[in-house]
């Protein structure tokens, strides 16, 4: 059981105060902003603070075999099921902000010390969660620990994704202390999720708007990543004359105006190139090949499927008039998830000034909604800007989260 002051100390830091300690890890001095890909040496500094926060805690802390750290707060000691699940992530996208990830465990770890110092002792276990990789930064599919906890992806795929360094998933697994023969769904870990609330800083302006701290998720958009590979012949920038040349990068570059043409003609779709690689890459080469990244998210299913078809005809058109072809693969796809009705009008009893909102970001929730009883809350972004150095979250309305999540998490524990 944790120490009466040292729970005190501990609240009384808050989440700002948390957020602090970690406030040097991953700091980019090129992009601005957070560097954290999974298994990266920031990213693995975050998981060792969590795990030192959370046995400060007398929490009971364990890594299961997809690298998601689970932390208990079970003084009844009951068996490990139906249990209330909060968390997190702790990665980021290269020169992200201080918030998307890190407020969510923050604030869970708050939230225990708040639930421990009023003097509750649930029957119910509760558990915080970190996953690994919710970004995808590292090895392109988003929400990848989620993922494999719920057997949306196979082992097989997730052992052979690759970073940019061409080092598997499977090798970055072994080097943490994972095995790769055990990933995969994991009935077990899974089984004991009864609830999971999911708190998270809000990705855009809905609650700056609304003039409200905190607000109740719906619905996340479906989504998906898709590699649009174009090849060319490599050759001399200063010998091969304009008209000789079959160049990628051209294709690539009339490409990337024609996804925007293409998401604009229909009404709340959101596509994105965000990334793009030329081989070799040498300022005095025409480059070989080109790869792009397509981001592409919608409410309808179907419509998003119809963006990512017409991206890849347009594609293969502009190539083929460069003398290029080019190739579409899909890396990853989530469908527009629902959260648990009855789970959010739990949460409205609970928080009745708290607003409802649908995100555009994918989250780890998500992925676990369609296995279990999942739900989001978001806090506050006075500008709506995140995976960017300019992310916010002013300390009031981070504590009005904590507050919330506390309310929530106590309603759930005890009902």
């Amino acid at each position: 059981m944790l120490d009466p002051a040292a729970a005190r100390s501990h609240a009384e830091a808050g989440v700002t105060g948390l957020l602090g300690e970690i406030g040097g890890v991953g700091t980019d001095p090129h992009r601005g902003g957070y560097t954290r890909p999974v298994y990266s040496p920031a990213e693995t500094d975050l998981r060792d603070w969590f795990v030192e926060s959370a046995t400060r805690r007398s929490l009971d802390v364990d890594t299961d075999r997809n690298g998601i750290i689970w932390a208990w707060w079970n003084p009844a000691r009951a068996p490990l099921t139906d249990a209330v699940v909060t968390g997190s992530h702790l990665d980021s996208v290269p020169g992200g902000g201080a918030f998307d990830g890190p407020l969510g465990v923050a604030s869970a770890l708050v939230a225990v010390d708040r639930l421990n110092r009023s003097g509750l002792r649930p029957a119910r276990p509760l558990a915080i969660a970190v996953f690994p990789e919710e970004e995808g930064s590292r090895f392109g599919v988003a929400c990848l620990g989620s993922r494999l906890l719920t057997g949306d992806i196979s082992p097989e795929t997730a052992a052979r994704l690759t970073d940019s360094d061409r080092v598997t998933f499977a090798e970055a697994a072994v080097k943490h202390g994972l095995d790769p023969r055990r990933l995969g769904r994991d009935d077990e870990a899974l089984g004991r999720i009864g609830v999971f609330v999911e708190l998270h800083v809000e990705q855009g302006r809905g609650l700056a708007d609304l003039g409200q701290p905190v607000a109740i998720g719906t619905s996340i958009l479906g989504h998906g990543r898709w590699r649009l590979t174009i090849t060319g012949e490599g050759n001399h920038a200063g010998t091969t004359l304009m008209s000789d040349r079959r160049d990628p990068m051209v294709a690539a570059g009339a490409l990337i105006t024609a996804v925007r043409e293409i998401a604009r003609a229909r009404p709340g779709a959101r596509a994105t190139v965000g990334r793009l690689v030329p081989t070799p890459g040498g300022t005095n080469v025409i480059a070989s090949r080109v790869d792009l990244w397509l981001d592409v998210r919608h409410r309808d299913d179907a419509v998003t499927g119809d963006v990512v078809r017409s991206v890849g005809d347009r594609a293969r058109t502009i190539a083929a008039a460069e003398g290029c072809t080019a190739e579409l693969v899909e890396e990853s796809l989530s469908r527009t998830a629902h959260f648990d009705a009855g789970l959010n009008a739990r949460l409205g009893a609970a928080l009745p000034r708290a607003p409802l909102l649908a995100t555009g970001a994918g989250h780890d929730a998500g992925v676990l909604s369609g296995h279990r009883p999942a739900g989001m809350l978001f806090v506050r972004n006075p500008t709506g800007v995140s995976h960017s150095p300019s992310e916010h979250v002013e300390p009031v309305d981070a504590e009005a989260g904590v507050e919330a999540l506390t309310t929530v998490l106590r309603d759930l524990l005890t009902a």
